[in-house]
């Protein structure tokens, strides 16, 4: 049959799926339908729960390669050698707002790279701005909630919205450097071509010697970093609300790849108590004058996605995706995003979503998981179980490529809230903008933070006094000013 023909799920030929079977011309349809029975429950069908966050996104194909060999650092094999060429995806997204949302507004910034590398995939899931609000996963609802419409009238905006969202970060005072970046212009932008990005947590690479260093993640777009002010983002909402996701694509269609170098901080696992900053606090930046940027390599986007919902909307990260050579830190929020991201998407998508093209490795898969909705890994044989004599004892435990890094832990297990400065870096990124970008920052936060509770408003005033006495006196004067 051509393959061009018309069919149903099963293959079977229709010649006419436009007009449903009825009664005579004027008479009723009948349930005795199979095209439409099929055609419709499956367009009920046709969508999945959306996301918490980062529900709005773009997406691009492209691949990676090192400038030269990290093997000092790290044995992740796709780090190796400045022949080794690995295929990526990356997803960009907006962290609050709702799918239907502007790309424009003020918000975070997803920036997800999976590397589909010979040892299965490694997903590097971050933000467009270099910290977390907040130092303890166990507060992630909280804060999601926050954002979110409020539970009455669904309403994200207004003084109930806002006043929701100053009031959850006046009482989390390490949300200060989160703010400082929030409120800069760097939080409206209009081009995913030119946001930085970074893994925000701190990771640890380990090489072939069990040797370890802590390292940050830092994407640069190599056609510079752009911004919007507020005014620009708000007409853009209304003009042309889907700018960012429309120029990545147009970009790339028009055979124009789209490139960011990678970057890393590297501090020996060692010297983590000698610095003034908590390494494993998501709240702080490493300054890049105490520990430099190390370009590593280049990625190159130069694929748009076939089908937005088979190779987008069910792309599936997770930090947990982890290849050796590269391992979890103690920071806090790090270990608290291994659970859930995949607990979602199997929540989202089903149990499988791993099986799907855009989550499936190109490394083969063997393990001893089964079944569950949408299962398409038939299983090898009657031993679907380890350890087995039956199935020859497959599959083999991996062996371990060079030493492994020795771990230890020890302390009294209890709910603490971890101690720091929260008011000195981002002081100190007020005391290092222009004066144009300080005119920016006081006056976008004087826009939404008007809207707040009086007393919400104190509450917050007082929090950026202590970050630097300008920047409060500016602020409480503006909202002076706003009638």
């Amino acid at each position: 049959m051509n393959k061009d023909f018309l069919t149903d799920s099963q293959g079977i030929p229709v010649s006419d799926d436009q007009h449903s079977l009825s009664l005579g011309p004027s008479g009723p349809i009948v349930m005795a339908d199979p095209v439409f029975l099929e055609k419709l429950a499956h367009f009920d069908r046709e969508r999945v729960p959306e996301r918490v966050l980062h529900a709005k996104g773009a997406g691009a194909f492209g691949f990676f390669r090192p400038y030269q060999s990290m093997a000092q650092f790290t044995k992740a094999d796709f780090l190796q050698s400045p022949e080794t060429i690995t295929p990526v995806f990356v997803r960009f997204s907006l962290a609050g707002g709702s799918q239907g949302g502007a790309d424009t507004v003020r918000d975070i910034r997803g920036f997800a790279v999976r590397f589909y590398t010979d040892e299965g995939n490694y997903d590097l899931v971050g933000n467009h701005v270099p910290v977390f609000p907040f130092r303890d996963p166990l507060q992630f609802p909280d804060f999601v909630h926050a954002i979110k419409p409020d539970p009455v009238s669904n309403i994200r905006g207004g003084p109930i919205g806002t006043s929701r969202f100053w009031d959850f970060m006046s009482l989390r005072p390490e949300s200060m450097n989160f703010l400082s970046y929030l409120f800069s212009d760097i939080g409206t932008v209009q081009s995913y071509r030119t946001i930085q990005g970074f893994g925000i947590n701190t990771f640890k690479w380990v090489n072939l010697r069990g040797d370890e260093v802590s390292i940050k993640y830092h994407w640069e777009p190599c056609a510079g970093v752009q911004c919007i002010d507020s005014r620009t983002a708000t007409q853009l909402a209304g003009s042309d609300p889907d700018i960012a996701g429309r120029d990545l694509f147009e970009t790339i269609a028009a055979g124009q790849p789209v490139e960011y170098e990678l970057c890393v901080q590297i501090m020996n696992v060692s010297d983590a108590a000698n610095q003034p900053f908590d390494p494993l606090d998501p709240t702080k930046i490493w300054p890049e004058d105490m520990i430099p940027l190390l370009p590593v390599g280049m990625m190159t986007l130069n694929k748009n996605p076939g089908d937005f919902f088979v190779e987008v909307e069910q792309a599936a990260f997770s930090p947990a995706s982890l290849v050796p050579g590269i391992t979890l830190s103690n920071d806090r929020i790090l270990q608290g995003r291994v659970f859930p991201y995949g607990d979602t998407q199997r929540y989202r998508i089903g149990p499988n979503y791993a099986n799907l093209p855009i989550n499936r490795p190109r490394h083969p898969v063997h393990h001893k998981m089964q079944a569950g909705p949408m299962q398409t890994r038939c299983n090898d044989g009657i031993a679907n179980y380890l350890p087995n004599t039956l199935g020859g004892g497959m599959p083999l435990p991996a062996p371990e490529r060079g030493c492994p890094a020795p771990q230890f832990a020890s302390g009294e297990i209890a709910r603490t809230e971890p101690e720091g400065d929260d008011y000195y870096q981002p002081g100190c990124r007020y005391r290092n903008m222009t004066e144009l970008e300080k005119q920016h920052f006081v006056s976008n936060i004087v826009e939404n933070l008007s809207q707040a509770y009086e007393p919400i408003q104190n509450r917050m005033l007082e929090h950026f006094l202590r970050t630097d006495p300008d920047l409060g006196r500016r602020i409480a004067q503006g909202i002076q000013t706003v009638p």
